[in-house]
């Protein structure tokens, strides 16, 4: 199982696929003029042109990530200290990956914490 991320890093990587796939795209229709001569650029160009479209996609992938980034909530992580962005109600830190929650219904409670429902220090 793969680990989770923040939810703009999760964008940030289908920006960065789209980009890959694109490029992959780009250079297989390449090959084929290498291989096939002149019948490979009609080959060239369908894989060209596909190859552009996830391109734009990527570009598009990551200009919506930046919007996010942009009005997203800033807090230190408690875990690693860091300021990481948070989108929506939870996420996970950009660094160490810590659940992260602004909803106090869904947040957890560790030892020392009020609202803890065991003290030890009343006998």
């Amino acid at each position: 199982m793969f680990a989770k991320s923040s939810k703009i890093n999760e964008f940030r990587l289908w920006g960065l696929l789209f980009t890959l796939i694109g490029m992959g795209l780009m250079i297989l229709g390449t090959a084929g003029v290498v291989f096939w001569g002149q019948s490979g650029k009609v080959f060239a160009a369908i894989f060209m042109v596909i190859g552009m479209i996830a391109m734009l996609a990527s570009v598009g992938v990551y200009f919506w990530a930046g919007m996010l980034s942009t009005s997203a909530f800033i807090l230190p992580c408690p875990e690693c200290g860091r300021q990481t962005k948070m989108l929506g109600k939870t996420d996970r830190c950009m660094y160490c990956k810590t659940k992260l929650t602004l909803d106090p219904n869904q947040a957890t409670h560790t030892a020392g914490e009020p609202g803890e429902a065991s003290d030890s220090s009343h006998s």
